[in-house]
């Protein structure tokens, strides 16, 4: 085997090939076998690669953060009145929405949410979202959380489950099959599609500050290059055909050098529409329509707004109703047995369902006033004095 090339094929660590059988000319081709390589399935390192690389993780987590967030809550009974003005306000650093953005994030991101209540004189005063990453459950005798243990700025504080009426510590959790404190959060499920999605992602740009040094082989027609021929090579490779600068540069070889190109074109990997593929999964995973996110597809104004609605129904929801009914019944000790839902008819997505149900509503000449209530999501009216 030609020096030169038993060096090349160390220093890339690619398997040294066999020496072809002819005398002369004799040629040489390299070649490697990879592997994928796949983001550890941990919370914070999907989170680097998704919310902070992926734009589609972090517009799907955005818009159900915000849009969430942003859901007009009401209570079914009066007696609410004091929880609502709490999910308003719930700290002096933060607005009712600022903070269920915050939750609803850590849902997306980490599958499990924490928060806080932060009691005064024995009257909850506020409640504050802790960052899941930085607490650690300690369990008790029986496998249920026993206390929770919150560091920061390398100090600790100990959260007692069983201490007083009212837990300290909220924890909201997706489900997950096999975890019974932790949950899943979307972003684990799209694990495979963010990976193929920043691989394309990084692949485009190295192809633009590279496009000039396409993969393949140099086949030699010859013995071998002598030292000083193959350094004069390398370096007018690195000089004259690399970088964006040189992208679409022609490769002039002399001396019975051919260049082989093995890579597959673009065209042949499909690149385009498997990068839209990946990035619909995603949208999948997190229960957002891929119109929404601007990805290809039947861009009408009708599709969009029943895309707008389907997220509403299938996704935004179910999520406030569901964090809404754990904050009441977690406050109950507080504030009663209230509850919170979301209130359906000051959603502008919905308007036309709404605007449907009430028609149908009005026309029901058998329901009663307090049945008609009821229907349409109100309490029955109180009874005449």
């Amino acid at each position: 085997m030609p020096p030169f090339l038993d060096r090349l094929a160390r220093a890339a660590g690619f398997a040294r090939p066999a020496l072809a059988t002819k005398a002369s000319p004799v040629n040489f081709a390299l070649y490697a076998e990879g592997r994928a390589t796949w983001t550890p399935c941990d919370p914070a390192a999907l989170a680097r690669a998704g919310y902070q690389r992926n734009p589609i993780v972090y517009r799907s987590v955005r818009l159900i953060a915000e849009a969430a967030a942003s859901l007009p809550l009401t209570a079914v009974s009066s007696e609410g009145r004091g929880l609502l003005d709490l999910l308003l306000r719930p700290n002096p650093r933060e607005s009712g929405v600022q903070f269920l953005e915050t939750v609803y994030a850590d849902l997306m991101l980490a599958g499990v949410a924490y928060i806080e209540a932060v009691s005064v004189e024995g009257r909850v005063a506020g409640l504050q979202a802790l960052r899941p990453d930085r607490m650690r459950m300690v369990p008790g005798p029986d496998g249920w959380p026993a206390a929770y243990i919150y560091t920061a700025g390398g100090r600790s504080r100990r959260f007692e489950c069983g201490e007083g009426a009212l837990p300290p510590i909220l924890a909201l959790s997706l489900f997950h099959p096999s975890d019974d404190h932790g949950g899943l959060p979307p972003i684990v499920a799209a694990a495979s599609a963010l990976d193929i999605h920043n691989a394309a992602a990084a692949w485009n740009k190295a192809l633009l500050d590279n496009a000039a040094r396409p993969s393949g082989a140099l086949v030699f027609a010859g013995a071998s290059l002598s030292d000083t021929q193959f350094d004069r090579l390398k370096e007018e490779l690195e000089t004259n055909y690399q970088g964006a600068g040189n992208a679409g540069r022609p490769l002039l070889l002399e001396g019975g050098l051919d260049w082989k190109p093995l890579a597959l074109s673009p065209r042949d990997m499909d690149f385009v529409e498997a990068k839209n593929a990946a990035a619909r999964d995603i949208a999948l995973a997190f229960g957002v329509p891929p119109l929404l996110l601007g990805l290809p597809g039947d861009s009408t104004h009708a599709n969009y707004a029943e895309a707008n609605r389907a997220l509403y129904r299938q996704t935004l929801i179910p999520l406030a109703r569901r964090t809404g009914q754990a904050l009441a019944n977690w406050l109950e000790p507080a504030f009663g047995a209230v509850e919170v839902e979301p209130d359906l008819d000051r959603i502008e997505a919905l308007a036309a369902e709404r605007e449907s149900l009430w028609r149908r509503v009005q026309a029901a000449d058998f329901l009663t006033p307090a049945e008609r209530r009821e229907a349409v999501g109100y309490p029955p009216e109180a009874p005449a004095a």
